[in-house]
């Protein structure tokens, strides 16, 4: 085999697909942060009251920082993330901080700052897109990658005796040298699962956290996968797999040897013929390298819940701030939208929407604002709250209503 040469020419490669996924991302951004917690359990979800605070010590004049404990908390707040040695103690992200106190009472407690976290997201995918351009954006902290003509550019077959070893053996280093840009870009570690498709490249990922570098070909599907639960496939969720154990399949290789028929019988034809496909390995969905947001939205879980009344000026405080976050949000990625949406859960977790379409779509905060208002204006405020959001749909990209306005006034010049 040759590498950095020609396209590769006797064959085809096989499909090759990764799947990045950052090691805790919240909590590995803030450990370069605080380098001082590295190796300790810390967990991620605390409100602005949690942040570290600068103090002398007594005993040597030295500067040093003072952290939150689990123990200490009091609210109805969830974890975010933990690093691994908090994990350890059983703590996991969208666990309530007060069970995580119960687990790990003597771990840092540190708030969420989706701002830092937002600017090492762009660094990674940017430092992936310079090596592999052909990226589908999952989500702050994770993406797929084809690799396939990235891996076809550098091999040549001239003295090739096995190609399709030879394109797997390529991929891994390309997956490699993934990991090294990433670090380099953002001084973070990363899991990179390869495999032939999506599904089995986001479960090869998971299987040597952390810094992990999993390469599952398709006859090492029952050997690393199947010995798995069910759970672990992307679109099996809690309910599903309640009612597989149920009848009796708790594995993924258990899924895979079930009859098709029996199982489009249980769970209707397409969702039971996608379980055995699925289970198989099977996954033909190519990667979506752009898709348009559907809607931006805020919403925060107050640690309280706070009277409509008595809480008014703290409710204002928080409704206008969400109001200014969604805008800055619509601003940042240059999107604008016509549909404002309140939410709000009450005492008795009963979740109420109110929405209403404006004339012509908005970025601004005061306009955001005040369509809003008169959502909330339409909900009963008998009940405390509990959590409260503001949603903008009906999105457009702000340069095609740009666009639009440009051309309406040169057509009112031209024909006016």
């Amino acid at each position: 085999m040759t590498l950095m040469g020609a396209a590769y020419q006797r064959s085809d490669p096989p499909r090759l697909i990764a799947h990045l996924d950052m090691d805790a991302f919240y909590a590995s951004v803030e450990l370069l942060r605080y380098p001082e917690l590295r190796g300790l359990p810390v967990v991620i979800g605390g409100g602005s009251r949690h942040q570290p605070i600068g103090e002398t010590d007594p005993a040597t004049g030295a500067q040093r920082r003072r952290f939150a404990r689990l123990r200490d908390y009091a609210g109805r707040g969830v974890t975010t993330t933990a690093t691994y040695e908090a994990r350890a103690f059983g703590v996991n992200s969208a666990m309530g901080l007060m069970k995580a106190a119960k687990l790990a009472p003597d771990a840092v407690l540190l708030p969420v700052d989706f701002d830092e976290y937002r600017k090492f997201s762009r660094l990674f995918k940017a430092a992936v897109r310079t090596m592999a351009p052909v990226v589908e954006d999952r989500g702050i902290d994770e993406i797929y990658i084809d690799l396939s003509d990235v891996v076809a550019a550098r091999l040549i077959d001239d003295d090739a005796t096995d190609a399709e070893a030879d394109a797997w053996w390529c991929a891994r280093e390309v997956a490699r040298e993934l990991k090294e840009a990433v670090r380099a870009a953002t001084g973070l570690s990363c899991s990179v699962g390869l495999a032939a498709n999506k599904l089995i490249a986001k479960i090869a990922s998971e299987l040597d956290k952390p810094d992990g570098l999993t390469v599952v070909t398709e006859p090492d599907v029952a050997r690393r996968v199947w010995p798995l639960a069910v759970r672990k496939i992307n679109g099996v969720g809690p309910k599903s797999a309640a009612k597989l154990a149920r009848l009796g399949i708790a594995t993924i290789g258990e899924l895979a040897q079930a009859d098709p028929a029996w199982l489009v019988q249980q769970f209707g034809p397409s969702y039971g013929a996608w379980l055995h496909a699925a289970a198989n390995g099977r996954d033909d969905r190519p990667l979506v390298t752009h898709s348009e947001p559907v809607s931006m939205s805020r919403e925060t879980t107050f640690e309280r819940d706070l009277h409509a009344v008595r809480d008014r000026g703290h409710l204002s405080q928080i409704f206008t701030e969400l109001c200014m976050e969604v805008s800055d949000d619509l601003r940042r990625k240059h999107y604008i939208g016509r549909n404002i949406a309140v939410k709000l859960r009450f005492e008795d977790f009963r979740t109420v929407t109110r929405a209403q379409t404006l004339p012509m779509p908005t970025d601004d905060p005061n306009l955001i604002r005040r369509a809003a208002g008169q959502c909330l204006k339409r909900v009963e405020l008998s009940k405390k709250i509990r959590l409260l959001g503001v949603r903008v749909g009906m999105l457009t990209r702000r340069e095609n209503m740009d666009a639009h306005v440009g051309a309406t006034a040169q057509e009112a010049e031209l024909f006016g």
